[in-house]
């Protein structure tokens, strides 16, 4: 029977190899849609759990999570011996960066090299991690090859962006539209077929390398956009008597030509902190330099800097020093009601402080219970009223809907607010409080002072 049969009737079996935030959620999408499914992880403790039924991806319903396992279509595998199984191979791994700002790409090597024992005619193999434009021919389809089978001819290749916005309920991995580029048509006809399996909207590009630099575009125009917000909101802060926050609602007004992004404390996740560099180190082959891109990096990055320079002039307002005072750090995830702590500038903001010399500093969120820092297991501190009175700062680096925002303010001394969580509090204790980006602090005198 021919692949393109076998998906239309779903008797494909689809190998999902990397089952985190975007190859769990797809791997439950077949399943529950009636294919059979490989999960494939080299983490041992995630397969049992999933081979148990739980789950631990908030984006993933539990209970269909443990029908599709209970029922014989989802089951998973911490290693390649079954990927012959499989017809349909995603590939969806981690693409983190260097130390040094350079891909890594070592995890889609890896991968590539785990199914060449298991490779045959007719498999169709999709490469979903982010990554640099050519990526899939120049990398990707050499190890495929190097087994004697052709893409094109023998076996399928193609590359279709993961475009997972972890917590949000709106838009999911069922709802949310795919671009696909194949290395040859058949390529591309075939990833299209499978992956509307699952997805009402795919949209075929012309190559895997439109495909590549279509994910890149994506979140290298909010890089740039959050990264004009950030500047802006160090210039508001510098002039002093602007509010960032209420400056971009007003143009938000705007019914034409404005798009809101909004200031924070740094950027997290996995996509747009890491992207722009994987374009600006690709760009370097063609003697070409992203100058622009990389200079909304950079401030994007320089964010957890100034907050925490906003934190040593608020404290020494009311004579006190990051060495002697006790720091209560509210949220620990990259964006609000997740539980993902990849790249957060939460954990950027309490190596700083611990630089600096803060010795007494904890955390609460009541998304991530517990997290390592430097080797070190740190636990999340149940909140109290207590707790908020003996704390000389209180930083919100994430603003959970968990948080109650009158009673943190209520009983805190100092609230540092990287999110404009606290615009909404009662007016006695606007005092209190140090927003990010609001000009508030006379640290900086005005223009009529000199």
């Amino acid at each position: 029977m021919s692949l393109e049969s076998k998906i239309s009737q779903k008797t494909a079996r689809i190998g999902v190899v990397g089952l985190g935030y975007v190859g769990l959620p797809l791997a439950v999408e077949y399943a529950k849609a009636g294919f059979d499914v490989l999960g494939i992880d080299n983490d041992t403790e995630k397969v049992k759990k999933l081979t148990a039924g739980e789950n631990y991806i908030d984006d993933v319903n539990s209970d269909e999570l443990a029908t599709v396992v209970k029922n014989g279509k989802f089951s998973s595998e911490a290693n390649y011996e079954n990927i012959s199984s499989a017809d349909v191979i995603y590939i969806c791994v981690p693409t983190p960066f260097t130390p040094n700002k350079e891909p890594d790409v070592t995890f889609i090597e890896d991968a590539a090299k785990g199914i060449l024992d298991g490779l045959r005619k007719g498999q169709l193999i999709i490469l979903k991690s982010t990554t640099y434009p050519e990526t899939t021919e120049k990398l990707l389809q050499p190890i495929l090859e190097s087994t004697g089978l052709k893409v094109g001819k023998d076996i399928f290749l193609a590359f279709s962006p993961e475009r997972i916005d972890p917590g949000n309920k709106t838009f999911t991995t069922a709802n949310t539209p795919v671009v696909v580029g194949g290395i040859s048509q058949k390529c591309t006809d075939l990833t299209v077929l499978v992956s509307k399996a699952i997805i009402n909207n795919v949209v075929p590009l012309s190559s895997p390398k439109a495909a590549e630099m279509t994910k890149l575009l994506e979140n290298i125009f909010r890089s740039v956009n959050i990264a004009l917000m950030n500047e802006l909101a160090q210039l508001c802060d510098r002039m002093g008597g602007i509010d960032i926050w209420e400056v971009v609602e007003a143009a938000a007004t705007k019914p034409f030509g404005f798009m809101p992004f909004y200031p924070g404390p740094g950027i997290g996740g996995h996509c747009i902190l890491v992207d722009p560099y994987y374009l600006a180190w690709k760009a370097k082959e063609f003697d070409f330099h992203t100058n622009f891109i990389e200079l909304a990096a950079e401030t994007n990055e320089n964010m957890p800097y100034y907050v925490l320079d906003l934190i040593i002039r608020s404290l020494s307002m009311n004579g006190g020093a990051i060495a002697n005072a006790k720091f209560l750090l509210l949220g620990a995830s990259f964006k609000k009601n997740v539980d993902d702590i990849r790249n957060s500038p939460a954990l950027k903001l309490m190596d700083l402080l611990k630089m600096r010399g803060a010795e007494n500093l904890i955390y609460n969120d009541p998304w991530v219970p517990t997290l390592t820092r430097n080797g070190t297991v740190l636990h999340s501190t149940e909140l109290s009223q207590g707790l908020l009175q003996s704390m000389d700062c209180v930083i919100i680096a994430t603003d959970h809907d968990d948080y109650d925002m009158d009673f943190i303010a209520k009983h805190s001394k100092l609230i540092i607010d990287t999110r404009n969580a606290t615009k909404n509090v009662g007016k006695q204790f606007k005092d209190k409080i140090q927003r990010l980006g609001c000009g508030t602090n006379p640290y900086y005198p005005s223009r009529d002072e000199h």
